[in-house]
């Protein structure tokens, strides 16, 4: 009896040995294929991220293209173009866009995004321009406050646009939309910002406010530039 359990084992060691050993044959065997397969699972989710960022950037874009075609259907003889770069030193708030004289763009050329006042052209190449912007220091652009239709100056500060000379009697609030009046490189009515602080001085003939500017520079991207009014 102790013979036949023992012979018993014995085969079934040497059966499991066999199936171990042709197991492992076969995970040998199949390795390159399963290994060829996880590399093209991870090509092909590494596809489908990059897909989804795409359609997400599209998606984004809806909104500000139909904004920026708005624009364009007000504006006749308007030139699309992209912001493709920055002052790498920050000495100007300035910024290149990918069109130029052979596009027709001219120097003093208001710039508008979707959201409003970009800034104007001040130098122009056959390729590319640059683009002063609305918060330059040097930038000086016509302003009219919409509620209550009081005039000003908007001046660039840097990261923003203070509203300078408007009457003391002027009764601002923070929140009031500030627009374009009629200029050189602008028509009136385009959006500027909102007044975000007051200034106001006792005995002062004039009062100023500090306005967030309505576009976004720290994102631009699609812009247009406007015919000389």
């Amino acid at each position: 009896m102790g013979v036949t359990t023992g012979a018993l084992a014995f085969q079934s060691a040497l059966s499991a040995s066999a199936d171990g050993v042709r197991s492992f044959g076969r995970a040998l065997t199949d390795a390159p294929r399963l290994y060829r397969e996880n590399a093209e699972l991870r090509t092909r989710n590494a596809g489908l991220r990059a897909e989804n960022l795409r359609l997400q950037d599209a998606l984004d874009a809806v909104p500000e293209g139909s904004a920026l075609a708005a624009q364009a259907a007000a504006a006749p003889g308007a030139i699309a173009a992209s912001a493709v770069g920055y002052d790498p030193e920050n000495q100007n708030r300035v910024v290149t866009i990918d069109r130029g004289s052979l596009a027709g763009i001219k120097p003093e050329s208001g710039v508008v995004a979707a959201d409003g006042v970009v800034g104007r052209v001040i130098e122009v190449e056959p390729f590319s321009s640059k683009v002063l912007l609305a918060t330059d220091p040097s930038s000086k652009i016509p302003a009219i406050v919409s509620r209550g239709r009081w005039w000003g100056i908007a001046v660039g500060t840097d990261s923003r646009i203070e509203l300078r000379y408007v009457s003391q009697d002027a009764p601002l609030k923070v929140g009031d939309e500030v627009i374009t009046g009629a200029g050189r490189s602008f028509g009136a009515g385009l959006a500027l910002g909102r007044i975000a602080r007051l200034d106001r001085v006792e005995g002062a003939l004039y009062q100023n406010a500090l306005v967030e500017p309505a576009v976004a520079f720290g994102r631009l991207h699609a812009v247009l530039v406007l015919a000389r009014p």
